[in-house]
């Protein structure tokens, strides 16, 4: 059986299509075979983007696509959340894994290498005269172009050289001698006939046959081939990786921003019911005060009556010519002590107002009281209470008495040597260990330009380089010196392109994400650096100092930002 038959065959068998592959073993003339391969060439193709299948994978459904194909459908549906096979639609619930389908994959490179497709070549045999055939081989010899039939009754013998087909004969030949070419000059890299090893510019040169030469290039190619597949499946391994990551920065921000939305509307409504709260205050008095502002306008307007009735008696006792008549006239009384009482009843309501302080102390009250509220949820970070273990600490290190402030001195503290203390480098740890969740803190830097700030295991080294934060697998910091910046991890640096502008620095711990992040507290905060590790030990915070000193802060106020 030739070996596009055995291809054919294979792949019929695989596919289930056994009545194909009995009819293919049966009959072995080219216009079948032909007819037969289109049909094949037809299973070979991807669904999706009709052409024969580049690294296929299958789905759990048993459908299988190009690698690539599949990849960009189900990332298209990942923002439905639901996910389903392009050919049979079956659902899956999450992102259905990929196989490889190695069978197939050896199908396909079998039929690519193996098939002799004769409207790409347009190279037939050139003794079948009556119908064309496709070409399997060449002679060199002979300058004849070969099929399947034809090559069976072809001489053997050495000097008839077979290749595959191809359209260009002379190329095959030496342009100088118009021999044969059968070797190759190692020391020009070119194909050459016998009379060029012999005479001319290959004269004295290292030769191989063209045989040898190939094999050895094709020993080169397919370590090089092994190589690039290696490659190849590392990068596909950090595609898959990285998309991964891609997702979950995905649902982490769907995550987020859906807790930002709740955590708005729930301002906004509280909002409004302090609003409700501070004019229903805001009416209650404008209601009281009008009350008894009314009551006095009332009050007076009376008054005013019984001073016009007054003033028009006393008009007419000033107009009487009878001094009898206006000396037995009533006493129209004192008019001081009313004046008194008028007096004092007009400065008691025209001092009156609005109480503003208990409308402001009702107003700060529930904005201290949303702000808490915000403060106490998953958006909002607040500061994790850090302090220092003095036990770790090393000598010519003071540490105040709250345990919030490390400065350095230029004399020993004289403290007992103790296992966890730090000998080599001037550096503390916190006395808190942080084994799981988030976590952040803040440290205040202004008093010191020659510092840095990080986390690390407590199996840190406490004596030798190796001890210095920064300078091993188990530590991860944040290193200022002279007015410039970087990161440093197992002993490698990053120099940071700015320094840190502001008086604080941030530090923020996402445990099992394996995230420790450092951010410049200033206006707005800039993120500085964000190492991505596995942490395999419980983390403790790290502080080192050369000069000055530096202290942790609780949660930042207004006046700090």
């Amino acid at each position: 059986m030739c070996s596009s038959s055995a291809c054919l065959f294979h792949v019929c068998w695989r596919r289930g299509l056994c009545w194909a592959a009995a009819f293919i073993t049966q009959h072995q003339q080219p216009g079948d075979l032909r007819m037969a391969s289109a049909d094949l060439r037809k299973e070979l193709d991807c669904s999706i983007c009709l052409n024969i299948y580049t690294d296929p994978v299958n789905l759990r459904c048993g459908h299988s696509f190009c690698h690539h194909c599949i990849d960009q459908v189900l990332d298209t549906q990942h923002g439905s959340g639901m996910f389903s096979c392009p050919e049979c639609r079956k659902k899956f619930c999450e992102r259905p894994a990929l196989h490889k389908n190695i069978a197939l994959r050896n199908i396909v490179e079998s039929f690519r290498y193996g098939h002799i497709d004769q409207e790409e070549t347009g190279i037939f045999c050139t003794y079948c005269i009556h119908s064309p055939v496709p070409a399997v081989k060449s002679c060199l010899l002979c300058e004849a172009y070969l099929c399947d039939n034809h090559l069976r009754v072809h001489s053997k013998s050495p000097e008839h050289i077979l290749c595959d087909p191809t359209t260009s004969l002379e190329n095959r030949k030496c342009f100088v001698h118009k021999k044969l070419l059968e070797y190759y000059c190692l020391a020009d890299a070119a194909c050459i006939c016998a009379s060029c090893s012999l005479a001319g510019d290959h004269q004295g040169h290292k030769v191989e046959t063209l045989d040898e030469a190939s094999e050895k290039k094709k020993l080169k190619l397919r370590n090089d081939l092994q190589e690039l597949i290696t490659k190849t499946e590392e990068t596909e391994k950090e595609v898959q990786s990285l998309q991964k990551n891609k997702r979950k920065v995905h649902e982490n921000s769907s995550g987020v921003a859906e807790r930002v939305t709740v955590l708005f509307r729930d301002l906004r409504g509280q909002l409004d019911d302090l609003e409700k709260r501070v004019l229903s205050e805001i009416f209650r008095q404008e209601e009281q005060l009008s009350l008894a502002l009314s009551d006095f306008i009332q009050q007076l307007i009376i008054k005013k009556t019984e001073l016009s009735r007054k003033i028009c008696h006393i008009e007419e006792l000033c107009n009487m010519t009878d001094p009898l008549t206006v000396l037995q006239e009533s006493h129209t009384g004192d008019l001081c002590d009313t004046e008194e009482r008028g007096k004092e009843d007009r400065e008691r309501h025209d001092g009156r107002d609005l109480d503003v302080a208990l409308i402001s102390h009702t107003l700060h009250t529930g904005l201290s009281d949303i702000i808490a509220g915000i403060n106490g949820g998953s958006i909002i970070q607040e500061a994790t209470d850090v302090s220092l273990d003095i036990n770790t600490a090393h000598n010519e290190l003071h540490i105040s008495d709250d345990m919030k402030i490390v400065s350095k001195t230029f004399f020993s503290q004289r403290r007992s040597q103790t296992p966890e203390r730090f000998k080599t480098y001037t550096q503390v740890l916190s006395r808190q260990s942080f084994s799981s969740g988030r976590h952040y803190w803040e440290v205040d830097v202004s008093k010191s330009d020659q510092w840095f700030v990080g986390m690390c295991h407590p199996s840190i080294d406490r004596k030798g380089e190796q001890s210095w934060i920064g300078s091993n697998n188990k530590s991860w910091c944040l290193y200022r010196y002279n007015n410039h910046c970087s990161v440093q991890h197992d002993g490698k640096g990053i120099w940071l392109p700015d320094n840190v502008s502001s008086n604080r620095v941030g530090i923020y711990l996402d445990y099992e994400a394996g995230q420790l992040s450092f951010y410049d507290l200033c206006v707005p905060i800039r993120h500085l650096h964000t190492f991505t590790a596995t942490f395999f030990e419980p983390l403790y915070a790290a502080l080192w100092v050369r000069v000055g000193s530096i202290k942790i802060c609780g949660k930042r106020s207004n006046q700090d930002m």
